[in-house]
């Protein structure tokens, strides 16, 4: 199969799609590979590291898509990237649907098979190939906090951990997963008065397991939400239904009650945030301040760290690579269950029900899709 991995082009965005040791793996079973130039600079791998490993180095965006049979790329397709697609050809990346309707519309248009990392799923119920970027995303998102505490950004003026005789900032942490987990590891490091909340008890065990009485582990209803909410420095949003958009869990009235100088970090904003007044920004402008809370809502926080963080997606996201190359499209998602949830568009029909319903659009069953492509 010949895979073509484009120069990301998003504000900021310095990930790539594959690392010169995956496109090694890839080129040493059969496979082609055609780099854009200086597509790996982001992660200071050069083009000749790219070729040393196998890989064709052309131009442009335009060269790899009109020659590639499968893109693999990191972030959503902007605009430009999507107008490059062409029918029966296969997209592997992360999409984001559910918050999107320009991008759904224009997938749909291309008539292009389009996979989404975020909706592939694990035998354990887990997101393998989200997990990477969860990870890095909640430990940055206490990085992110602390920053907006501080007075120059519009903050209170708080030191997360505060100093001896001084009391920390106190922490929420809205949903216990991946990213959740990740966030209290970093907060707690700092010395923060750290809670999560969930409302999955088995959650909150394992995390009481995990980090005893660093935590306070609070079940999330509407009560203990708000009350966790207006007494905190910092809340972290980590909230996520697979594919659906995310639940406005805090309201406008939440924010306007909130402490002046207060931040919160969305990373769910990829799927449109949890927080009501949350907007996607950018690395380039990060934050803005509604009724005196600074909101930090970057859609893309691993791209920051883009060196660890595509070292960490690749080691996921390899294996599925190189079962999509060998098998074909079909062939692999009819032999892998798990695979088969990640497709979100084919032919011009959505596949995934909770992309369908946020964005009120007519689905397709997945087997149904497979059996006419």
């Amino acid at each position: 199969m010949k895979i073509g991995v484009p120069k990301e082009i998003k504000v900021h965005e310095y990930r790539v799609g594959m690392t010169p040791a995956s496109v090694l793996e890839v080129t040493r079973q059969g496979h082609e590979v055609f780099v854009e130039q200086g597509a790996g600079l982001g992660i200071l791998c050069s083009d000749e590291e790219y070729v040393q490993a196998g890989a064709i180095i052309l131009d442009t965006a335009d060269e790899v898509f009109a020659t590639a049979e499968m893109i693999v790329k990191v972030k959503e397709p902007l605009a430009e990237e999507r107008a490059r697609l062409r029918p029966d050809q296969l997209l592997f990346t992360y999409l984001h649907l559910a918050p999107d309707m320009a991008q759904t519309e224009d997938l749909i248009s291309s008539e292009s098979v389009c996979i989404a990392y975020e909706t592939i799923t694990s035998n354990n119920g887990g997101l393998p190939l989200l997990a990477p970027m969860s990870e890095v995303a909640g430990r940055m998102s206490i990085q992110a906090g602390a920053a907006c505490l501080e007075k120059s950004q519009g903050g209170v003026g708080l030191l997360l951990g505060g100093v001896a005789g001084v009391a920390p900032a106190k922490v929420t942490i809205i949903g216990g997963g991946v990213v959740g987990a990740n966030a209290a590891q970093m907060a707690i490091g700092l010395g923060a008065d750290t809670t999560i909340l969930d409302n999955n008890v088995d959650t909150l065990r394992k995390l009481n397991a995990q980090f005893g009485s660093s935590v306070k582990t609070v079940y999330s209803n509407q009560h203990n939400l708000e009350a966790a909410v207006l007494e905190s420095d910092l809340v972290v949003g980590g909230v996520l239904i697979p594919g659906a958009a995310a639940p406005k869990l805090v309201t406008k009235k939440m924010i306007a009650a909130m402490k002046e100088g207060s931040a919160i970090v969305d990373v769910a904003i990829d799927q449109g945030g949890c927080f009501e007044t949350s907007r996607a920004t950018t690395h380039a402008d990060p934050t803005y301040i509604v009724d005196g809370v600074v909101h930090y809502c970057v859609a893309n926080m691993p791209g920051a760290v883009a060196r660890t963080s595509t070292f960490a997606l690749n080691n996921a996201t390899l294996p599925y690579i190189l079962k999509l190359a060998n098998q074909g499209y079909k062939q692999a998602l009819l032999s892998d269950a798990h695979l088969k949830n990640g497709l979100n568009v084919i032919h011009g029909k959505v596949t995934n029900e909770s992309v369908a319903v946020s964005l009120d659009l007519s689905f397709i069953k997945t087997d149904t899709a497979l059996e006419v492509a």
